[in-house]
């Protein structure tokens, strides 16, 4: 058995360290390692922490970058300087190459489609392999295992549920006499995954027919901020936003029903634990980010008005840009004229057949 020490190292978005979880179950599983670090940019610290099998977590902070950039790069090179036996990098970027170079010999790591770019890291790394655009997070994110000769399990691996932070939920639906109910989450990370105030609100007066509580989910930024000051009060919706911690959410996400809402984190961590979803997507790419059903081990990969997959349905607008992987339609993290073409009624229907076949 292996019994080495282990730095995956993760420089992208929420939804990218929420999907490794799988690979990090598998190391697990298969090579029973001493222990197994993370290496995060700072912004995805709070889910990196709900990820199963990890001792440590180092960060990379941009704001550090602008402040004191030599300073922070010394720090982490002294603390991962060859102090690992195997360095596994799911991101192409130069500084994440480099960083899987310092902590092991023995590292593996994705590179960019890009010879020009990418030539002088397949020449040091261990094992190099493309990061396939027109593949799913989740498969990218297990192609190291290939390497490793690895025979694994296509499943999304839930985020691990913190006992104190359950009770903390449990108490307060109890609290609201609530037992059975679903979840609308309404933002997303940008504006450009957002469904507009008019048709939200009006997908909020058709689910409130069904006499079930709607809980509906949000942090402190500012987009969900916004979203709270316009909804609708009914006697079925209650407002969370800004009201629980990455982990009280995801003890309530698996609690729910069911999942509704936007393409964001949200969304992936309620189909790790096999919820229904009904998820409204704007330009993003299916293929890449789509919820993963762990029922078929497979995601959604052709653009369509509305599909369903397992325990997955996914709305989309009938337009030939449809999905163009633009953030918004000027690309500037704007507004995404798709969005206002998915009608609430067709949404509503969809969860209304589920919800009277439960």
């Amino acid at each position: 058995m292996f019994s080495g020490r282990i730095l995956i190292i993760i420089q992208r978005s929420n939804g990218d360290v929420l999907l490794s979880s799988s690979l990090i179950e598998q190391l697990k599983i298969h090579l029973n390692p001493l222990f197994i670090d993370l290496l995060v940019n700072s912004d995805t610290l709070n889910i990196a922490k709900t990820l199963p099998h990890i001792r440590q977590i180092h960060t990379f902070s941009y704001k550090k970058k602008k402040q004191q950039r030599w300073k922070q790069e010394k720090n982490i090179i002294q603390k991962i300087y060859r102090k690992y036996d195997l360095s596994i990098n799911l991101t192409g970027s130069d500084r994440s190459v480099f960083y899987a170079l310092c902590a092991s010999k023995n590292s593996i790591s994705a590179i960019e489609d890009n010879k020009k770019k990418s030539w002088w890291k397949s020449l040091f790394l261990k094992h190099s392999y493309i990061f396939d655009e027109k593949k799913h997070t989740l498969l990218n994110n297990l192609e190291p295992l290939n390497y490793l000769g690895i025979s694994f399990s296509k499943k999304q691996t839930s985020p691990k549920i913190n006992k104190l932070e359950e009770d903390k939920v449990k108490a307060k639906l109890k609290n609201l006499k609530i037992d059975r109910f679903i979840i609308f989450h309404p933002s997303a990370q940008y504006d450009y995954k957002v469904y507009s105030e008019t048709l939200r609100n009006e997908l909020l007066v058709l689910l409130n027919q069904l006499n079930i509580p709607i809980i509906v989910t949000g942090t402190n930024s500012p987009i969900d901020l916004a979203i709270k000051k316009t909804l609708p009060v009914f006697d079925n919706v209650f407002d969370w936003i800004n009201q629980t911690s990455i982990g009280e959410y995801i003890a309530l996400s698996n609690l729910s029903k069911c999942y509704i809402g936007m393409d964001t984190l949200n969304m992936h961590i309620a189909a790790s634990q096999n919820k229904p979803i009904f998820a409204i997507f704007g330009p993003t790419l299916l293929r890449r980010w789509s919820p993963w059903s762990n029922e078929l081990e497979l995601s959604a990969f052709e653009n369509k008005p509305m599909q369903r997959y397992g325990n997955i349905t996914i709305f989309q607008a009938n337009l030939s840009c449809v999905a163009c992987g633009k953030a918004g339609c000027n690309d500037d993290n704007g507004k995404s004229e798709c969005l206002s073409k998915i009608n609430p009624k067709l949404i509503f229907n969809e969860i209304k057949k589920w919800f009277h076949d439960v």
